[in-house]
């Protein structure tokens, strides 16, 4: 695997630099593997991991080869390229990567690293013939190096909240504006619940390219359920379902992936309700809204990187009733630090804050001033120099519930650690 980070890390001097220039020349020196795969492309703020999960699953209970294509990784970069579940190997994937790096011509500007490691996605995925691939959009959608298909079977927008506002614009029109900018001439496209000024925009420009658009209501919760007394179940459009992930924006979530198959279905794909059924109960995606354990302590992890996504973390944190909760948390730099604490602390909580590894971490002493500024009763708020201590001094202080949160990067690191 560290062949793999090394051969990327040269890349990574090219930074984030949007725009599809290089990609279509690296794509087109390859010989076009994207246009040999028919794709359904995901953009969004927040959502669109847990839509490629559902989609992923549904496709694969309904027998089709599928491909999935995701960004960040946890762990490592094999976790971002799959076919029915399966990582790509990493030897196939340092054997894909120098295929790509070979076809970079030394008169073109270099790709960056995100065009690399996309470029050798979609070489797997028309190398290992798939039925389908689930594309998720790295960054906006406009200028992102995913939206090079002119021909998606369908385009997916989850969510709009204001991120990445550095790179896509200061409004939410504006951030619209670079999500709406997957969707493509009279294609299907399929939107969750936006708010009234991204609708607006979105709105226009499925007007324009004439794509007939479904607008997605959240799933509704069936209190009991008869099925499976540990999960909740839920219905949309007269189909009942069990919902393995946790968190109520699951609904909306899981109604998106349902709504992007009933348009499949009507291109002639064969997925039955049973497949959906199955599909959605299998779906798995990690770091959001997980349970795992350390030293025999259960602790609940999630990304809870964005305001939008630490409100959702907020929302389930306190269905589970705990009177406090201990809070492990790093955050980075560029993040809305005030808006993440503001979902998450109250009164009688412990903070314990920490940088996050190999990444651009906000200042911990800065955090800790406005932490306590926004919540003036938290029972602790503690800097600390690394992970491990944090979450140690959390396990042995209380009985709280602990919830390591605030990256996925943070969170990636926590599962290396752990599983050493």
């Amino acid at each position: 695997m560290n062949s793999i980070d090394s051969f990327l890390k040269r890349f990574e001097h090219f930074g984030v630099e949007l725009g599809l220039q290089r990609i279509y020349q690296l794509l087109d020196n390859l010989g076009n593997p994207h246009l040999q795969v028919p794709i359904i492309h995901v953009a969004g703020t927040n959502g669109k991991g847990s839509v490629c999960a559902y989609l992923l699953s549904i496709l694969k209970a309904a027998g089709y080869k599928v491909g999935r294509y995701t960004s960040p990784h946890l762990v490592d970069w094999t976790e971002r390229i799959c076919i029915n579940e399966e990582k790509i190997p990493s030897n196939i994937l340092e054997q894909l990567l120098e295929q790509v790096e070979a076809a970079i011509l030394p008169e073109q500007p270099s790709p960056t690293q995100f065009e690399v490691i996309t470029a050798a996605a979609w070489l797997y995925f028309a190398q290992q013939e798939v039925d389908v691939a689930v594309v998720e959009v790295g960054l906006g959608g406009r200028l992102d190096a995913t939206n090079v298909c002119q021909q998606p079977m369908v385009t997916v927008i989850t969510s709009i909240s204001w991120e990445h506002w550095q790179r896509l614009g200061p409004t939410l029109s504006h951030i619209a504006g670079e999500k709406a900018g997957i969707l493509k001439p009279r294609c299907p496209a399929i939107v969750g619940v936006l708010p009234p000024e991204a609708k607006t925009v979105v709105e226009k420009r499925i007007t324009d390219l004439e794509c007939p658009a479904v607008w997605v209501e959240p799933a509704k919760l069936l209190e009991e359920s008869q099925e499976n007394n540990s999960l909740p179940v839920a219905t949309y459009q007269n189909l009942e379902y069990t919902l393995p992930l946790f968190g109520d924006v699951q609904l909306i979530n899981s109604a998106i992936a349902i709504a992007t198959v009933q348009v499949l279905e009507k291109q002639g794909w064969e997925v039955s309700p049973a497949a959906i059924k199955q599909g959605i109960a299998e779906t798995k995606w990690p770091g959001r809204l997980q349970w795992t354990t350390w030293q025999n302590r259960k602790l609940l992890i999630d990304g809870a990187h964005n305001a939008a996504a630490a409100q959702v973390l907020g929302r389930y944190v306190r269905t589970l009733n705990y009177p406090s909760v201990s809070w492990v948390m790093g955050i980075l730099s560029t993040k809305e630090h005030s808006e993440i604490f503001r979902a998450l602390i109250r009164s009688g909580d412990r903070l314990y804050l920490v940088p996050v590894p190999d990444h651009s971490s906000a200042d911990l002493q800065q955090l800790s001033t406005m932490a306590q500024d926004i919540c003036t009763e938290l029972a602790l708020c503690q800097v600390y120099s690394n992970l491990r201590l944090a979450v140690e001094e959390a396990i042995t202080e209380s009985e709280n519930l602990i919830v390591l949160c605030g990256s996925l990067y943070l969170l990636g690191h926590f599962l290396t650690i752990s599983s050493n």
